[in-house]
């Protein structure tokens, strides 16, 4: 756009003025007439001569070059396409891709329906692809156009949040199918006993309020684990504070879980004066699923040994060692998995929920400490939690070698 030179309008003005004044003050009217003609004159001569301001143009073309400067840093892959042919690709896309893609058909180098049929559009759009590195990847990718021949992709990965989802969707449909195996046997048996109306003789009646109190108590134990578990990851983020004796704690925990029909079979070695940041009702919890599983899978009438132990990276390793089967090294990555069970009709049999070791985990790992599982077949089972000791208690202390 050009700019016109504006009208002296004021000036012109004042020239008129002038040549009034000087009329009513007697002056020659061809003089006043010569003056005022002068002074427009040279307004307009001055005003023609005035250098025209021109708008600044800038250049708004974004090049190849500099757009390889641009997106070089970005966290988020990002490629920027010419002609269909991959012209750059920024760090994280060599990473994620190779850099073996720069100058490929971009059609080529993703390969993915979802992707060539976004491409093929030749136009602004966003979808969903699978599979672009991993097969069970998720990425969003989209095209923005820059220019005729210029256009960035990005892509975003959205492998965590359906991964996300998808733990959700397993955890529900686990927690219903367990919640529903004790519900109907609970039904079943009370329509037997509700429908006999009395015919049932007394023995076979107490073997179902028998089986409904344990599918009941059953119910209970695991409707009580998934509030635990609930509340155990709510609170993952939270580091404890609060010093404790963790002997004392382990100690009275274990007798607990064991009860006075077992407690004659417990074994303790614990280490004085150990203490750790903690929270004491989680670290009872721990301790008692730990010794619980212990007796429900060890041998029957072996001992369990309760061990308190200080390590040389001052760190305090509390064990629970059973005298069982053991546990086939398949398993063992698995048995901190919600539900998992090595043996299920065992695991029901004995009241398990498949939640036990799962709330050990999100415990220790609300610690600040390590899980450790280590299990030979017909040689029993150790599982072992080591939590940092606090270093006003640890100071001078004895350590054992790692």
């Amino acid at each position: 756009m050009e700019t016109r030179n504006s009208i002296p309008w004021f000036g012109v003005m004042a020239a008129l003025g002038t040549f009034c004044l000087l009329l009513i003050a007697g002056l020659d009217f061809a003089l006043a007439i010569a003056v005022a003609v002068l002074w427009i004159g040279t307004l307009f001569l001055a005003t023609m001569r005035a250098p025209e301001r021109q708008p600044v143009q800038q250049d708004k073309t974004l090049s190849r070059d500099n757009m390889s400067g641009l997106i070089e840093h970005a966290a988020t892959p990002l490629l920027l396409t010419e002609r269909n042919k991959i012209a750059e690709a920024n760090r994280a896309a060599r990473k994620m891709l190779g850099k073996h893609i720069i100058g490929q058909d971009v059609r080529v180098a993703f390969r993915q329906p979802e992707a060539i049929a976004l491409l093929d559009k030749g136009r602004n759009g966003t979808a969903m692809v699978r599979g672009l590195v991993r097969r069970r990847d998720i990425w969003r990718m989209q095209v923005q156009g820059i220019s005729d021949d210029l256009s960035v992709v990005e892509l975003v990965s959205r492998t965590a949040e359906a991964d996300i989802s998808r733990a959700h969707t397993d955890f529900v449909a686990n927690a219903s199918h367990e919640l529903r195996t004790p519900l109907a046997s609970i039904i079943g048996y009370v329509e037997t006993l509700d429908e006999a109306e009395g015919d049932i003789d007394q023995p076979t009646e107490r073997k179902f309020l028998t089986t409904i109190l344990r599918e009941a108590r059953r119910l209970q134990s695991l409707v009580s684990d998934l509030m635990s578990l609930s509340r155990v990851e709510a609170e993952k983020h939270d580091q404890p504070s609060e010093p404790i004796d963790l002997a004392v704690v382990v100690e009275r925990a274990a007798r607990d879980a064991a009860g006075s029909e077992r407690a004659s079979r417990l074994i303790f070695d614990l280490a004085d004066k150990v203490s750790i940041a903690g929270d004491t009702q989680q670290m009872e919890q721990l301790v008692r699923n730990l010794v619980d599983n212990a007796f429900k899978y060890g041998a029957a009438d072996a001992p369990v040994t309760v061990k308190i132990d200080r390590r040389a990276d001052n760190y305090a390793r509390l064990s629970v060692t059973d005298q069982g089967e053991g546990i086939s090294a398949e398993h063992i990555p698995h048995l901190t998995r919600r539900f998992y069970r090595t043996d299920p009709g065992r695991s029901r049999a004995s009241g398990g929920t498949g939640l036990g070791l799962a709330i050990v985990k999100h415990i220790v790992e609300r610690h600040r400490g390590r899980l450790d599982i280590t299990s030979e077949v017909g040689s029993g089972t150790v599982i072992s939690a080591r939590f940092p000791i606090l270093e006003d208690q640890s100071a001078g202390q004895p350590s054992t070698a790692s």
